[in-house]
């Protein structure tokens, strides 16, 4: 097993939000009148690499609602990301570990999706085995609902992973063809190799369900009973399960799991081709160690260290696997 690595700084602490008290006046007032009056509690969420507000706001009755909000003008993006998610989350299929949207509202020049709110923490790491269970679990019960996708979801025009490997996800090639700055590697990492095997990822990502596109610790949640429940839907993507599998499991190596027989062993995996993991490790080591090195971020300020944990994570997972020295 690998040895236990932790990132740089913990999952619920590399947010960087506004506050309650940070929001237009106007927009206060228009979430204080969904929730029957202002909250008299409010939980910030410390984890996620936006700029975005997001918390829990208990209301005057005692009702708790998970509230995201960007501004039109300075966040559109990320404005454009929450409406995105909403018309995702509206459509998945009933019954899954899913928070579901209550209501949205623009004012004041700020975009909100209020959802219900999950009694839950972000995974700690390393992780305990029990709860990377249970998120293995909520993620097969996904995949299987999404496997044939609906109707529903299929109709927003969502994208496919293939082209978004094409587009975003494969960097090895371009630093082969010295288009990209090459992030520091180890000696023994063999370039040629890693270009080869995510040069393969668009032809495998061609079939498939739907899948997350953004499965990672920080976008799970733990409730008191033991349940794992997937959040941030912005993502949704065509493409194999098996690639958030693989995504979700770089922290489970990075715990000294064993990932290996987690991934083997998985309904996601059960059609994945027989080099898939390796695969998608080699294109996924070169997304974060090549964002890694791509200077400061305004989204937050510990962006950078995560990703290059994640892509050292990713890389160090496959030369375990090909026995790289």
């Amino acid at each position: 097993m690998p040895p236990i690595s932790l990132p740089p700084v913990p999952y619920e602490a590399t947010a960087v939000r506004p506050d309650w008290a940070g929001l237009p006046a106007g927009l206060r007032e228009a979430v204080a009148a969904r929730l029957g009056g202002p909250p008299v509690a409010v939980r910030v969420a410390g984890a996620g690499f936006t700029r975005g507000f997001a918390a829990v706001l208990t209301g005057p009755d005692g009702g708790r609602t998970f509230v995201k909000a960007a501004a039109l003008d300075t966040q559109r993006q990320l404005a454009d990301w929450y409406f995105h998610e909403a018309a995702i989350l509206a459509r998945l299929p009933a019954g899954l570990p899913v928070p579901r949207p209550r209501w949205a509202l623009t004012e004041a020049g700020w975009y909100a999706l209020a959802l219900d709110a999950v009694d839950g923490r972000t995974p700690r790491l390393p992780w305990d085995p029990a709860e990377l269970d249970a998120a293995l679990a909520a993620y097969a019960e996904v995949a299987a609902a999404l496997a044939e996708p609906p109707a529903e979801l299929v109709a927003l025009g969502l994208p496919r992973l293939a082209d978004l490997a094409r587009d975003d996800i494969l960097w090895w090639g371009e630093v082969a063809a010295g288009r990209e700055p090459a992030p520091e590697l180890p000696a023994w990492a063999p370039l040629p190799e890693l270009v080869a095997l995510e040069s393969r990822l668009p032809g495998y990502a061609a079939t498939g369900g739907l899948v997350h596109g953004d499965l990672r610790v920080d976008n799970l949640l733990i409730d008191p009973g033991g349940r794992a429940w997937l959040c941030d839907w912005t993502w949704l993507c065509h493409g194999p399960a098996w690639f958030d599998l693989v995504s979700l499991l770089i922290t489970g190596y990075a715990s000294g799991l064993a990932v290996d027989v987690a991934f083997a062993t998985h309904p996601a995996a059960a059609d994945a081709p027989a080099d898939a993991l390796d695969v998608t490790l080699a294109a996924l080591s070169g997304y974060f160690l090549t964002g890694a090195a791509a200077g400061p971020s305004t989204a937050s300020p510990h962006i950078r260290a995560h990703q290059r944990w994640s892509g050292e994570q990713a890389l160090g997972w496959l030369a375990a696997r090909r026995g790289w020295t």
